[in-house]
């Protein structure tokens, strides 16, 4: 067996293993904790679509995953890159402080300021240990984008999880997005893409529970560890991607993060700025994101998920396209990446606009 089959069975087994583990750890927990973390309308923080109370622990299993991802690269390839990576351990410190703190928030609602102090000392950890957007050639400016980038991530994830199934099929296809750049690149024997895989099986194991009707939610102890994670990998690579050098670099970062991340960025945006210009905060719960404006343009949840899915695999082949074949960037591409970002920014804002009177009260 040459080391190309080798990396292919490993990774194989791997992913099925880790996705039965989430399957069965989340049975599991499902049915002996049928009321810890249980999510319901409490006030107004956690205005959700359903009023149904539903457990929020399928973010243990998301976590339990990732330590169990560390475990295996160092059995199976090279331990040392683990744990001589110090931009792999910042990784999983940051990444069992925003743990931690979704499970507090879910079990205690937490003060906000106690989160946003735990995002940005996120931000600045990563800085710390190696991982920060280049983008700039002021060093400064680059820090400060990394902790708005960590802490808008950590809070974008945590909103979009407000329908069934929406944030685990956003988040699979942005990290099979990365997947499919580490392969592209030649790097699959990375700890990254194991990292990155166990996550991926973890998420379609809570799938399985998630989609509508679900019986569990992730929580913010999912969400917030989803959301330093996706930051991680994209600063790695989106903002920092090895493979992006030439011309009009900067112009390629940013049109390849706004590709990767394309509804996320969306939905946060359209319900901040709807918020602010209502005079409300963006940081309260609310029916007013782009999957509510597409449940009242009269699709069911599993269809709102089914079109965040569409519009999340073409951004996947896009970016692939472009990390692939298109060695010479240029305006032509980056103009396309912005039109098809304010195109949908557009339709978004368009139906939110025309169903006011579905979430103003």
């Amino acid at each position: 067996m040459d080391q190309s089959q080798y990396i292919f069975l490993i990774y194989s087994l791997f992913f099925l293993g880790t996705t039965a583990f989430s399957l069965l750890t989340n049975s599991i927990l499902l049915r002996f904790t049928r009321t810890m973390g249980t999510k319901n309308q409490r006030g107004a923080k956690a205005i959700r679509w359903s009023s149904e109370s539903k457990p929020a622990i399928g973010g243990i299993t998301f976590f339990m995953v990732f330590l169990i991802s560390f475990v295996c690269y160092s059995i199976f390839f090279f331990p040392e890159e683990v744990f001589k990576n110090t931009q792999l351990l910042g990784l999983l410190l940051t990444a069992l402080l925003a743990f931690l703190m979704g499970l507090a928030d879910d079990a205690y609602n937490t003060r906000p300021l106690l989160k946003f102090a735990v995002q940005v000392s996120c931000g600045i950890i990563l800085i710390l240990t190696g991982t920060h957007i280049e983008l700039f050639e002021w060093a400064y400016l680059n820090y400060a984008l990394t902790i708005f980038w960590t802490i808008g991530m950590m809070n974008s994830i945590n909103m979009l999880d407000n329908m069934d199934a929406i944030t685990s099929v956003v988040s699979i296809f942005i990290l099979l997005s990365t997947l499919l750049t580490i392969y592209v690149m030649g790097e699959l024997g990375t700890a990254e893409f194991m990292i990155v895989l166990g996550v991926v099986a973890s998420l379609t194991g809570f799938l399985f529970f998630n989609w509508n009707p679900s019986k569990m939610y992730m929580g913010d102890t999912g969400s917030q560890f989803l959301g330093l994670f996706l930051a991680f990998i994209g600063i790695r690579y989106c903002w920092n991607a090895p493979s992006l050098s030439g011309e009009l670099l900067v112009s390629r970062q940013i049109s390849i993060t706004l590709l990767v991340y394309l509804l996320p960025i969306i939905d946060t945006t359209i319900v901040v700025i709807n918020r602010i210009r209502r005079g409300q905060s963006p940081f309260v719960g609310g029916r007013d994101h782009t999957t509510h404006v597409l449940s009242y343009q009269g699709l069911s949840d599993s269809q709102v998920a089914m079109t965040f899915g569409g519009i999340g695999a073409l951004s996947l082949l896009t970016t692939i396209f472009f990390q692939k074949y298109v060695e010479t960037w240029t305006w032509w591409h980056a103009g396309g990446v912005l039109a098809y970002f304010v195109l949908l920014l557009s339709v978004m804002f368009y139906l939110a606009k025309i169903n006011k009177a579905n979430y103003i009260n």
